[in-house]
């Protein structure tokens, strides 16, 4: 729980004093917050009764963040660490919901679901590293988005979305393979192997691109 806390505090800034800053002052801190304790509680081994207890607890907790910054992180869902929330506002995840490292939400993302209807699937998102999902986005279904994959503002994401795959519109649509490599940031982000490794294939894509369009 403290580690991916620790992480999730550097995307609010790299001194004490901006940590100590969003801890008090950031809605966004107090969910995910409380997010990790809950999931702490959800999945450690603990005595019967002392879970009972801080199952009490963290029902008092998850509310009083929900009624604060109207933000639902359920302790089922699973979040890599890293998470920032640049600013609240309805946010909603379903418990199913898979997240993961260093991931950007903003206001007003949905994800869950599809729900309704009796041949209906209630599968959930699974969505990898180092992704940014705009203000008013909604993913919904058993799909997937890849590595550093952007999910424009006010997006319907239905389909499964590629790898530095950027989406817009309702029903979204690939527009680029840009990725979300301007939209994330985090201390250590020039040594993360696997980013630059992703930028770099990014980088041969448009290089290829770029000769078929010569070519033509």
């Amino acid at each position: 729980m403290f580690e991916h806390l620790r992480e999730d505090l550097r995307r609010y800034g790299t001194g004490r004093r901006e940590r100590i800053h969003a801890m008090v002052f950031a809605p966004g801190v107090w969910a995910i917050a409380g997010y990790r304790f809950s999931r702490w509680v959800y999945t450690a081994q603990l005595p019967r009764p002392v879970r009972k207890l801080l199952n009490i607890v963290v029902t008092f907790s998850d509310t009083a963040v929900k009624v604060l910054t109207n933000v639902e992180l359920p302790a089922q869902a699973v979040i890599g660490p890293g998470l920032l929330i640049a600013h609240t506002g309805y946010i909603v995840l379903a418990s199913d919901v898979v997240l993961g490292s260093h991931c950007t939400l903003t206001q007003g993302v949905t994800i869950g679901h599809g729900g309704g209807g009796k041949d209906a699937s209630f599968a959930c998102p699974v969505i990898g590293d180092r992704v940014y999902i705009g203000p008013g986005a909604a993913i919904i279904g058993g799909i997937t988005v890849g590595d550093d994959a952007l999910i424009g503002i006010g997006a319907i994401v239905t389909k499964s979305v590629p790898e530095r795959g950027v989406v817009v519109g309702n029903p979204a649509r690939v527009v680029s393979h840009q990725g979300s490599f301007d939209m994330i940031a985090y201390p250590g982000i020039e040594n993360d192997q696997r980013r630059r490794a992703a930028l770099e294939e990014r980088d041969r894509a448009g290089r290829s691109e770029g000769v078929v369009r010569q070519l033509k």
